[in-house]
């Protein structure tokens, strides 16, 4: 039987012990497995993942949002959002309006059916975080949130 060597690479005359790497994969294997297991719930009732982030974020500002501002708040193009929109609309859950008469720009919101539905899902979604993450502590959960804020603010605006 082989064993595992460890792989270590010389980067500029240092060996690198890979272990921002190994954070990264862990981070993102976590990530993963909790996204595919809510998304597989929310399948089962009716609803996807893209459609309740637009929902929390309509949710989140109750006079609406731009198109533009919706898609630039979700990291998503113009037309991935006008997709999941036509479809909250078609099912009574979001209303589009025009902003100040302007017919080229439409403001999207929850309808009160929308707001409903939303918290009733939301509350589905903190549950099943809830659940998957239970052998996490309070503090550990705090101790990791606290470094993961201090990393990402090490990095955050260096574009």
């Amino acid at each position: 039987m082989k064993h595992a060597i460890p792989i270590r690479e010389k980067h500029d005359g240092v060996l690198g012990d890979r272990s921002s790497v190994r954070v990264w994969l862990r981070l993102l294997s976590c990530t993963m497995a909790i996204e595919k297991e809510v998304q597989r719930r929310f399948t089962e009732r009716g609803m996807t993942l893209p459609r309740f982030d637009v929902m929390a974020a309509l949710y989140r500002t109750p006079d609406g949002m731009l198109m533009s501002d919706l898609s630039r708040f979700l990291l998503v193009s113009n037309g991935n959002v006008t997709g999941i929109v036509d479809r909250l609309v078609s099912e009574g859950l979001v209303q589009r309006g025009q902003r100040n008469g302007d017919r080229r720009t439409s403001i999207v919101q929850l309808t009160k059916s929308g707001k409903d539905t939303f918290r009733t899902m939301a509350a589905a979604h903190e549950r099943w975080v809830g659940e998957l993450l239970a052998d996490v502590t309070k503090s550990d959960a705090r101790q990791l949130t606290s470094m993961l804020k201090a990393f990402r603010s090490n990095w955050e605006g260096r574009e």
